[in-house]
């Protein structure tokens, strides 16, 4: 397979290998991808919770960042795992020295055990001063209730607060909907001019974990390879439910999804 585009990932570690930024370049690699990576934290988790969080300085953040794109110019940016508003500022500094392009915004707050991973005043900042550089932000349906202080009940109230959510800049907002109770998952792309909703059967399991960083990776590594925005959503929510369909089933908890699944 050859390497056509690059992608950078702005993340923190998942030492179990399931999420983060472990998930990120797993996605990147099998999707034909090179990722290049900036650690924003250093986790201490497994399929069953998070045990410890280290944050990575904001400084340090920024070198990684600084470093690596002065080398080799990505063609997308994937941003995970921000803990603090030092980090995010560093990583607004980097965006704007270095004209980064194709930025998706995978607002991580709360860990599949639910550990949370985000203060509220990160939330605020990320919200007000970062949304506005991304292409597009994936929040789930409890991310999108954070971000617009709004309960979110029908697939009425899902569409409405992605328009909310484009007020703070980004150009799409794609709410994805795992978290309902509903037999079926209907991911819900939305922009000023168009709504595209992709609905897949539910699948029943467990083995979840990583999905949603997953998802964001492979929308960055198809919009890193020009693909359209609707086209790179579709291909990526198909990727996610093969890979969770032929989960390894590991770990006693929320095990990891299986990221070569397109491979087999």
């Amino acid at each position: 397979m050859k390497l056509k585009s690059k992608l950078l990932i702005i993340a923190g570690s998942d030492s179990s290998g399931g999420a983060g930024i472990q998930a990120d370049i797993k996605t990147a690699t099998s999707l034909g991808v090179y990722a290049m990576t900036a650690i924003t934290a250093i986790t201490a988790q497994n399929t069953t919770g998070v045990k410890s969080i280290v944050p990575v300085s904001p400084k340090e953040i920024f070198n990684q960042i600084s470093f690596s794109v002065q080398d080799i110019k990505p063609n997308s940016v994937k941003i995970g795992m921000l803990q603090n508003v030092g980090v995010i500022k560093e990583v607004i500094k980097a965006i704007k020295k270095y004209k980064l392009k194709n930025i998706i915004i995978d607002p991580v707050m709360v860990a599949k055990g639910g550990h949370r991973l985000i203060s509220n005043s990160s939330i605020n900042y990320l919200r007000k001063k970062l949304l506005p550089y991304a292409l597009l932000v994936t929040p789930n349906i409890p991310e999108a209730e954070t971000l617009i202080k709004k309960r979110i009940q029908t697939l009425e109230d899902v569409i409405k607060a992605g328009k909310e959510i484009l007020k703070f800049g980004p150009k799409f907002v794609l709410i994805k909907g795992g978290h309902t109770n509903k037999s079926f998952i209907e991911d819900v792309l939305i922009s000023k001019k168009n709504i595209k909703i992709f609905k897949n059967k539910k699948i029943k399991t467990k083995n979840t974990h990583g999905t949603g960083c997953t998802l964001s990776s492979a929308i960055a590594s198809f919009i890193s390879k020009n693909y359209n925005m609707n086209e790179s959503c579709k291909r990526s929510i198909q990727y996610v439910h093969k890979a969770i369909l032929l989960n390894p089933k590991f770990g006693r908890g929320h095990g990891p999804i299986n990221h070569m699944a397109l491979l087999n």
